[in-house]
C-alpha cells in the first residue's frame, strides 16, 4: 500500500501528551529525553504533568508536539524496522509539523529540529504584541470568497488567509480589528459559521515577518539533507527533496499560507492509498477524510495505535 506520513502543528497539544509513550517504550523515552536535553529545558515534565498553562504557550507547544511525533517514528524504527524513506511516498506536517517531518525524513537532526522550533515558537510569540493580532476559522466558504473577503477586511489592517484546510474551512489571519471585520464579511458571503480561534498570535500572515527573519538566521547556521521520501510543503504543495529550496520554503512558511487541501490532492493524485498522522491529536486524519474519501486516513500517537501500525507496516 502507497502511504503518506503527516505530522499535526499547533493545536493538538494537550497535558499528558506523550505520558504514555514513555512508560510503553524505552526508545520513545529516550527521544524526549533527548529533546530535552537539546532545549536544556525538562519540556517533558510539562508534556506530562503540566500545568496547561505552560504547555500551551508556543514556543513549549511547538517542542512538545515535535517530540511526540518523532517519539513515535523512533519506536517505528526500532521495534519494527522501519525506514521512512522505503514505506512512504511523501512526508508533509501543518505548519510546525513541517518540521517534524522533515526530522523523520532524515533533513534535520532531532535535537537541530527541537532547537529551530523552539526558536520558531519564540519569535513567532514576540512577532506581535498579545492582543493586536487575531485568527478564525470561516465556515462554509470556498477558498476564492475567503480571498475576498480577506482582502474587504484588511483595507485598514493586515487580514490574510492563513490556512486552507480543506473545502469550507479556511483560517484568516491578520489584526484583530480587520479579522473581525473578516467574520462580519463572511456572514454577508454566505458562510455557515465563523469562530475566532484561541491563539497567542497570528500566524502565517504578514505581521509575522520578524519572526520569518529570525528563521532565516537560525536555518542558515545549520546544514539540511534531502528528505526520503519527498516533503510536500506547505507553501507550494509541491514534492521536493532540494536542501535548499525547503530552508527558502520554511522561512516562507511563517508568513505564508498553509495549502493542506491541496497538498492532500497531491497524495491522491500520485495514488497514495493511506495517510497516516504521526503524533498527537486526530485533526489532520480528520482534515483527510474530508477532502477526499477515496483516502484511508489513522493517526498514531497512543501506544495501541503505535502497535497496531507496527503490524501493518
Amino acid at each position: 500500500m502507497k502511504r503518506a506520513f503527516v505530522f499535526p502543528g499547533q493545536g493538538s497539544q494537550a497535558p499528558g501528551m506523550g505520558k504514555a509513550l514513555a512508560g510503553a517504550f524505552p526508545t520513545a523515552r529516550l527521544l524526549f529525553e533527548e529533546v530535552d536535553d537539546a532545549l536544556s529545558q525538562r519540556l517533558s515534565r510539562i508534556m506530562f504533568e503540566g500545568p496547561e498553562s505552560e504547555l500551551m504557550l508556543t514556543e513549549n507547544a511547538q517542542p512538545a508536539l515535535l517530540a511526540v511525533s518523532l517519539a513515535v517514528i523512533r519506536v517505528l524504527q526500532s521495534d519494527a524496522s522501519f525506514e521512512i524513506g522505503r514505506q512512504a511516498a511523501f512526508v508533509a506536517g501543518h505548519s510546525l509539523g513541517e518540521y517534524s517531518a522533515l526530522a523523520a525524513a532524515g533533513t534535520f537532526t532531532v535535537s537541530d529540529a527541537a532547537r529551530l522550533v523552539k526558536r520558531r515558537g519564540q519569535a513567532m510569540q514576540k512577532a506581535v504584541p498579545v492582543g493586536e493580532g487575531a485568527m478564525a476559522a470561516l465556515l462554509g466558504l470556498e477558498i476564492d470568497a475567503a480571498r475576498e473577503v480577506a482582502q474587504a477586511a484588511g483595507r485598514d489592517g493586515v487580514c490574510a488567509v492563513a490556512n486552507d484546510n480543506s473545502a469550507g474551512q479556511i483560517v484568516v489571519s491578520g489584526h484583530r480589528a480587520a479579522v473581525e471585520r473578516a467574520v462580519a464579511l463572511a456572514a454577508e458571503r454566505g458562510a455557515r459559521r465563523s469562530i475566532m480561534l484561541p491563539v497567542s498570535a497570528p500566524f502565517h500572515c504578514p505581521l509575522m515577518q520578524p519572526a520569518a527573519d529570525v528563521m532565516a538566521e537560525a536555518l542558515g547556521e545549520i546544514t539540511l539533507r534531502e528528505p526520503a521520501p519527498p516533503i510536500v510543503p506547505n507553501v507550494t504543495a509541491a514534492p521536493t527533496t532540494d536542501p535548499e529550496e525547503i530552508k527558502e520554503l520554511l522561512v516562507e512558511q511563517v508568513t505564508r499560507m498553509v495549502r493542506w487541501r491541496e497538498t492532500v490532492t497531491v497524495f491522491a493524485e500520485n495514488q497514495v492509498e493511506e495517510v497516516v498522522e504521526i503524533g498527537a491529536g486526530r485533526v489532520l486524519a480528520g482534515l483527510v477524510k474530508r477532502i477526499d474519501r477515496s483516502l484511508t486516513a489513522s493517526s498514531v500517537g497512543a501506544p495501541a495505535e503505535v502497535e497496531d501500525l507496527m503490524q501493518r507496516l
